[in-house]
Parts: structure tokens; sequence; C-alpha cells
């Protein structure tokens, strides 16, 4: 049977082995046209990361979606290393919910890696009627084989933080994984332990306040989260809400550490720039610490007074040894040694575009970390429009891939050159003996020079799996 199959499925049997896995050739990003002048449907864009390729940094194959609008998000898999044990699943399926369609796209990437074509589309009727959900965020694959998508809102537009089950062989809609009316206030991003019996959930906002922008006010009104979730895995109940107070306001990307029996993890959180470490107690419930905090700036020709850095995209290198997050405002990314687990250590650090730039309209009149402000950077001739956003980190550790927007809405908002001129795709080498990041100005993937036009490149996955789409059982 395969369940008693060791090591036939799909993925890698420790996040240790995953280290020693092959090196990345290609990467799928999703781009996106919304809020951009071009109606064009958003795309998946197959991108050549191998150095020794004749098409090395371009990009290979793009595969456009049926509709327009979507707003493609993050990605993931229908099998990956929680199924490593059975042999009847295969990681050939990429799943790319549409965060503002509520349209699910299910993409074949088994039949050609190189050039990925779509198998089924799961219409937002699905989720809707079926789960009173919408606005689908994050998938992860489940040891079951089915697979489990997290929701910011209910069809209306309102914050709900939910989860939908995909079956992983039909893709049918199966209905919800949380119990009836235990889901959260708001919903984002999710990662489960099933070692620990835990998922912990985080929440954005509602849907139809960050829909067009953001508005400060809107924060002051309740309309977004600052609360982490604990959910029994095998009940599926809401069993622990903590609210991060005003520092934890908009928890985005929450990371256990890749070792299953590790019961400690980290969530960023935007808005006040602050890292939390989330552990289990002797007790066995759930605590959170704030263990980083990214001084706000005061400045003049910006929105407001202070300018946060904006913590967005986080990850944790296969080894639990470093993590990386950016600064989407500040326009930098940090790489912290976080062997003592309750004390992270900086040890990198590397500015590639950003809103305080020296030639841009914002002065800084306080800073609390720099002298002066950094110069505009510049890659194989092209201004770095945006800032650094997405990140992904290679098998071995070695090298982050970085893109440039967060979600089209706020892109036109606060770096409107960006949504003119398209995201880029950069790579940054990283130490991982004592800490260091350097930029790779040999390479670049340019998402401004694309056939139909300048375009928004998201979330970066490898055909693999990587360290944000697997998780261990």
């Amino acid at each position: 049977m395969a369940s008693n199959c060791s090591g036939c499925g799909p993925g890698y049997k420790s996040p240790l082995d995953a280290m020693n896995g092959p090196r990345e050739e290609i990467v799928y990003l999703p781009c996106i046209y919304r809020n951009t002048e071009i109606d064009k449907p958003d795309y998946l864009a197959t991108v050549d990361v191998n150095p020794n390729s004749p098409k090395y940094c371009q990009v290979i194959h793009r595969l456009p979606m049926p509709n327009l609008k979507d707003e493609l998000h993050h990605s993931g898999w229908n099998a990956c290393s929680s199924c490593y044990d059975d042999a009847s699943k295969k990681r050939n399926r990429l799943i790319l919910p549409s965060l503002i369609s509520s349209r699910i796209y299910i993409v074949d990437v088994g039949t050609d890696p190189r050039a990925p074509r779509l198998y089924k589309t799961v219409e937002p009727l699905e989720l809707h009627w079926k789960c009173g959900l919408a606005n689908p965020h994050t998938t992860h694959c489940l040891g079951s084989g089915q697979i489990m998508i997290s929701t910011m809102g209910d069809p209306e537009g309102n914050g709900k933080g939910g989860f939908a089950l995909l079956d992983g062989e039909t893709f049918e809609m199966i209905g919800n994984w949380e119990q009836p009316g235990e889901a959260a206030p708001f919903g984002y991003d999710f990662w489960y332990q099933p070692r620990h019996n835990v998922m912990i959930s985080t929440e954005w906002g509602a849907p139809k306040a960050l829909g067009f922008g953001f508005k400060p006010e809107d924060v002051k009104a309740g309309h977004y989260g600052q609360c982490i979730h604990v959910w029994d895995w095998t009940t599926h109940k809401r069993i622990q809400t903590i609210d991060l107070g005003e520092e934890g306001a908009i928890p985005l990307e929450v990371r256990f550490l890749h070792d299953p029996s590790a019961a400690e993890g980290y969530v960023g959180c935007a808005l006040q720039g602050t890292v939390f470490r989330f552990y289990k107690t002797e007790k066995g419930n759930w605590a959170a610490e704030r263990v980083i905090k990214v001084p706000n700036k005061k400045v003049e020709g910006w929105v407001l007074p202070e300018m946060p850095s904006l913590i967005t995209d986080i990850l944790i290198s296969l080894d639990d040894r470093f993590l990386y997050f950016s600064n989407w405002l500040h326009g930098d990314i940090r790489q912290y040694d976080i062997t003592d687990r309750r004390n992270p250590r900086l040890v990198g650090q590397v500015f590639l575009g950003g809103s305080i730039v020296n030639d841009g309209p914002v002065k800084v009149l306080e800073d609390a970390e720099l002298t002066s402000q950094p110069p505009p950077r510049m890659v194989q001739g092209k201004r770095i429009e945006g800032s650094p956003q997405m990140i992904q980190l290679s098998l071995d550790g070695k090298r982050l891939y970085v893109s440039t927007s967060l979600y089209s809405a706020w892109d036109k908002q606060f770096y409107p050159n960006l949504v003119k001129t398209g995201s880029v795709m950069m790579q940054i080498d990283v130490d991982t003996m004592k800490g260091g990041l350097t930029l790779n100005e040999n390479f670049l993937v340019d998402f401004g020079a694309e056939p139909e036009g300048p375009v928004l490149a998201h979330e970066i996955r490898y055909p693999g799996g990587d360290c944000t789409s697997d998780i261990w059982l």
C-alpha cells in the first residue's frame, strides 16, 4: 500500500534533507495587471534561473488566465512534503487563488514544468455557496491529500478568516475546514504543526477596506486585525486568540520553525514593523512576545509624519538558523540569526529601493538606525522602483530571490512609478556562515519589458517546493 512506502511521495523526508535538494532551475511567479493601465488577464510566468542556461533571467513561458482583474496572489501545491510517505501523490498541480475575484485556478505543472497549462478553474460561487467565504489567500497541502486554502472575507467583503478544503484529486470544493461559527474575524496566512495538534492563523483586514488602497482611519475603525489565532488541528476548533496589541497590528506571514517537533515560530506584523515569537507554554497553551522592532522614521513629504518599515514577507531558512524579512516602505531586506530564539540578531541588510531614497520626495528628519538616506538602487542600468517585498530562499539557503510588488492597489498608492514601469525580480547572495547579504549584480528579471506591457510580479515558487510551501509531519 502507498501509505507503507517510505519516501515514495513528493518532497523531502526532512527540512535538512531538503537543503541537499537540487538547485532551482526555474521559478513560477504570478503576474498581475489589475490596477495598472493595461486591461489584460493576469498570468503565471515561468522564469529561467539557471546560470548555465542561454535563457538565464528570462521569462520563458506565460500562462494567461481566462479572466480579467483576478489579482493572483499566493500559490501553493496539491501535494508536498506532508505527503512524503504517500506514493500515490505527486507535486504536479500549482494552486493559484485570486485575492479579488475569488477564483481558484489549478495549473498543470507536471506535464511540462517549463510550460504550465491551465487544468481547471474553481469558480467563486463554489467558494461562496459551499463555504460562505471569499478572497482566498494561502494554500497548503495536507497529509490527508486534501488542499486547504485560507480566506480573508465573506462574499460581501467583510472580514472572515475561514478555510476552504479542496479534494486533492478532483479539485472539487469540499467545504469548510473550520467548525460552524468558528471562523476568525479576519484572515490571511496559516501554518500547521500536527505533532503539537496546532494551527496558527493571522489577520490582514476586511477586503472591502483594503480593496482600493490603505487608509489609516480604517485601522482606527477596526477594519484591520491585530490577533493571531490558535486552532486545534484535530477538532478544527479555534481554541485561543492572542491579541498582539497595537504593536502587532496587521500580522501577515506566519512561520513555524521547520523542525516538526518545534513548538514555536514567528509572525511579521506590518503596521509597526515588529516580529513576534509565538510559542507553546509549560501550561500547554500558546503565548507571544515581541522580539524585533524596526523603528519608525520621522519624515516630511510623506502621507504621515512617521513612516513605519511595513514588514511584509518573512521566511525562515530550512535549518532554522536565519529569519529574513522585507521592509516594504523603508526599502531593505534583513537577515537575523535566530539560534537564540528569543533574541534575534541582525547579521545582514541590503537596501533595494523604497520610500526613503535620497533623491526622492521624502526627507527623513529623525532616524534611529541610519546616518543618511540610502541612494536609489540601479541594477544593469535599471532603477529599482518600488521596494523589496516577496522573498524566497534557495533550498541550500545561499540565494534569496526578491520581487517588488505587494498588492496592486497598495503598489499604485505608495509606488505609482512601480505600476507604470513594472516590477523586477532580483537575487541576493547569502553568507550562511557569518550572515550577510549582497545583491547579485548579474541577475535581473525586468517585468517592465513584458510583451503585453509592464506587469506586477508577486510570489516566487520552485517546482520542487520551497521553505514557505512545505510542511513536515
